[in-house]
């Protein structure tokens, strides 16, 4: 049996993504910048996404800007953020420590620009504090950049009550919602979010492709110089076929969102209760404050990579952590980050399902890695010695 458990790398475009798409690649191939019809027909369908996408988080449509995907989207969001702070002597940011990559190396490059940066630590539940996030704001704070949902570990952050102090304080507040769209309620103006990036692959449309909202007012800093697309503040033909099957994916995510998460959750719960049952293992983040579909566990005595091998083997497509870093070999930075030991860390298992998968696949994952962890236990020198007393268990 193909199990694939691993939604939250990527997922399949659904069939009324590819449809709305095909037209746009075969047919209405025009470039939306050029003043003909043949061209203001994809102008046309780059205004309609715009809106479809607007009315899903309840922006405006003018808020919307299309962009390659999330980690485009967090750069533009956090560097106009900075430059905008620097003009009034403003030129600390705070985030956290278990941010994606495309936040926290961004971050990083403008530390080396002369900018300081508070990385706030998320409680051992994988939840950050808005008490944490008050304490840490300063008279020169010019943004405030903490994700929606964890990309490994599932954990949803308190974005309305953020949201809410940095508006009080009148300090620009990002959130990289890439894990959250399509799956998760989002309300912009509820929740008093000033900028937000999603990406399409995330919710069944195709990779490159991905959303920078940003609310009126805000002013954006262009990264990628060149024509005036995008109301001149991302340069570059849009790519129509890629942005109309976001807007449709997007709509469809939504509209079905109550039904899908009602199939998703007791998929992951029946996950993480069966697979609870193997000794000295351990479930990572908080169950109340979750995604409905990602399961993040450490299993003792074992290295993620190899359990990954072997899962690949049986049929499953699961990672260790974020696939943006799956070629290192280093412990995911979230699991180090709300205390797990390097040791602990290493054992690690993401498994992300959507509504496409099945109990029966369920079933299949449940049986094989009880098997699979055994298996490279019996192999472990370290399970030996944790198994004969001469180092402590750590789990």
């Amino acid at each position: 049996m193909f199990v694939y458990a691993d939604n939250a790398a990527t997922t399949s475009v659904s069939k009324a993504a590819l449809d709305a798409m095909l037209p746009y690649l075969t047919e209405y191939y025009g470039n939306p910048s050029s003043l003909y019809a043949f061209g203001q027909k994809a102008a046309e369908a780059l205004q309609e996404a715009r809106e479809t996408v607007a009315k899903c988080i309840n922006a405006e449509p003018r808020e919307i800007y299309f962009t390659s995907g999330g980690s485009e989207a967090d750069n533009q969001a956090i560097i106009s953020a900075a430059k905008l702070g620097a003009r009034k002597g403003k030129k600390h940011l705070i985030s956290t420590q278990f941010e994606h990559h495309a936040v926290l190396h961004t971050l990083a490059k403008l530390e080396k620009e002369g900018y300081e940066v508070t990385l706030l630590d998320p409680h051992s539940d994988g939840v950050i504090r808005v008490e944490d996030v008050a304490a840490a704001i300063r008279p020169d704070t010019a943004l405030v950049t903490i994700m929606f949902a964890n990309n490994e570990i599932g954990t949803v952050q308190p974005i309305a009550e953020i949201g809410a102090l940095c508006r009080e304080k009148g300090i620009p507040f990002h959130t990289d919602a890439v894990q959250a769209a399509g799956h998760m309620p989002i309300d912009v103006k509820a929740m008093n979010i000033d900028m937000l990036s999603m990406s399409g692959h995330k919710f069944h449309a195709p990779k490159g492709v991905g959303v920078l909202y940003a609310r009126r007012g805000m002013v954006l800093t262009n990264i990628i110089e060149g024509g005036a697309q995008e109301r001149g503040k991302r340069a570059g033909t849009e790519n129509v076929a890629g942005i109309v099957a976001m807007a449709v994916a997007l709509k469809e995510s939504c509209e079905h969102m109550e039904e899908n998460t009602a199939k998703i959750i007791p998929m992951r719960d029946k996950l993480f209760a069966e697979l609870s049952k193997i000794p000295h293992s351990k479930i990572n983040g908080s169950l109340e404050h979750h995604v409905p579909g990602t399961v993040n566990m450490c299993f003792e005595g074992i290295e993620g990579e190899s359990l990954l091998l072997l899962l690949d083997d049986a049929g499953i497509c699961a990672s260790s952590g974020s696939a943006c870093t799956s070629g290192s070999l280093d412990p995911s930075h979230v699991l180090l980050s709300i205390g797990l030991p390097h040791e602990v860390a290493h054992g690690s298992l993401r498994l992300s399902i959507g509504e496409y998968n099945t109990m029966e696949q369920i079933d299949h994952i449940i049986e094989t890695v009880p098997k699979v962890v055994s298996y490279l236990r019996g192999m472990s020198p370290v399970w030996d010695e944790l198994q004969k007393g001469e180092r402590p268990h750590l789990i």
